[in-house]
């Protein structure tokens, strides 16, 4: 049995025992890294351990205990009623507003898993103090971020545009920036008008009392711990965009800090920490990380690069960075599979621009997964709901989104101009 068989089943048996049985997934994952990785691949232990996403462990360590810091002073609640009082106290605008706030920061530069992790934690509050859906809060952000993703300032437009300038083809920016802004505001329009209205599938009430225990109130002016926490966050933003600093280090330094000068109020704030969500998102990227460096990956893109008439295979493509980029880095699976789709460009009709713009749009928009940076920061940050349900939704919505993504971006960017 070849070994890309064997990987791929053991990745199929994770999800049908993980999602059928109450245990987390990332265990299974673990598990099976190993196992995979030192028997049928070869792998040492060293190997297999470069794989572990240092960076988005401590990125959702960071986030979520700075957050779970200011939730605990009073901050969040009292930046949830200024929001509010923004939109008039119209909160159906307000994932209208995140979506459009989240699009401008990644327009300008901000990468984008920056992006949403300043703006999912207030998102989450917001869903939860005014009972908004939190998938449709937190999805309208991703979206949001990835809409503004491909202008020629954003952090993957720079990417994908410098990689096509090294061939022979042209891709215009603006096309290619148009193509995703629309989809991500088409896929956000769905999303809103479908599930706005659905119900977040409701918390324990022990766990939730738990989870607020002792809050500050956020009515009037904000205190002097508030606006040293709201003095954090502007440093955080700043820090993150303004300086590229990473951005879970300077949440725990803000934490920290925020901690020290009120220690009986946060004592336990690192319960804030959604340690269930960083197990199961740690495991999965160790996996799929595994497979990147035996070449699993690859073989696999190669293989869909050669099936034949170049519309199926720009097809095949959408569908194969779709699947890879929800376990994945979207960011390495556009540096890889935009090479690999050069030769079928240059030996066929097909539009470049469209097809990029489609291999493009298919690779991040299934950034909603929990097993990305953005998903899980969505999953690590709900409040009031049950999580394990909420799990569940979220992996049903990028179901969706892989199912029906590759066909619309193949449908509307390459199958016109071929």
């Amino acid at each position: 049995m070849s070994t890309e068989v064997i990987s791929i089943g053991a990745l199929l048996v994770m999800f049908v025992v993980g999602t059928i049985l109450p245990i987390n997934l990332g265990i299974l994952a673990f598990v099976a890294t190993f196992a995979v990785g030192t028997v049928s691949l070869g792998l040492t232990e060293d190997e297999i351990f470069k794989g572990f996403p240092v960076d988005l462990f401590v990125t959702i360590v960071g986030v979520t205990y700075l957050f779970s810091v200011a939730r605990r002073n009073g901050t969040i609640d009292w930046l949830v009623a200024a929001g509010v009082r923004l939109v008039r106290g119209k909160v159906a605008l307000i994932p209208w507003v995140l979506f459009l706030v989240a699009a401008t920061l990644t327009a300008f530069g901000t990468f984008t898993p920056a992006a949403v992790a300043i703006l999912v934690p207030i998102a989450m509050n917001f869903a939860y103090r005014y009972k908004i859906n939190p998938l449709v809060a937190g999805m309208m952000v991703i979206s949001g971020g990835h809409a503004g993703a491909f202008s020629p300032l954003a952090v993957s437009g720079a990417l994908v545009l410098g990689l096509v300038d090294d061939t022979t083809l042209h891709v215009s920016p603006v096309t290619l920036f148009a193509a995703s802004f629309v989809i991500n505001l088409v896929l956000s329009l769905l999303t809103y008008v479908f599930l706005a209205k659905r119900p977040a599938p409701p918390a324990d009430t022990a766990h939730e009392t738990a989870d607020d225990e002792n809050p500050t109130t956020s009515s009037g002016r904000p205190d002097w711990r508030q606006w040293l926490t709201l003095a954090c966050l502007l440093a955080l933003v700043v820090g993150a965009l303004g300086f590229r600093l990473e951005i879970g280090f300077l949440a725990l330094v803000a934490g920290a800090l925020l901690s020290l000068v009120d220690m009986k109020r946060q004592e336990k704030a690192v319960d804030g920490i959604s340690w269930s969500t960083l197990l199961l998102v740690a495991g999965m990227m160790t996996y799929i990380a595994m497979l990147e460096k035996a070449g699993i990956i690859e073989d696999i893109s190669h293989h869909a690069a050669g099936l034949g008439a170049p519309l199926v295979v720009a097809l095949v493509l959408c569908f194969t960075v779709a699947i890879t980029s929800a376990f994945a880095s979207s960011t390495a699976i556009l540096t890889a599979i935009i090479p690999l789709a050069v030769p079928l460009l240059l030996s066929s009709h097909l539009s470049a621009a469209g097809l990029i713009a489609a291999l493009a749009v298919s690779t991040t928009i299934v950034d909603t997964s929990p097993f990305s940076t953005n998903g899980a920061l969505v999953l690590s940050n709900a409040r009031g709901i049950d999580t394990r349900r909420f799990y569940r939704q979220i992996i049903g919505y990028t179901g969706g989104i892989v199912a029906l993504g590759p066909i619309v971006a193949w449908g509307a960017l390459v199958l016109p101009w071929s």
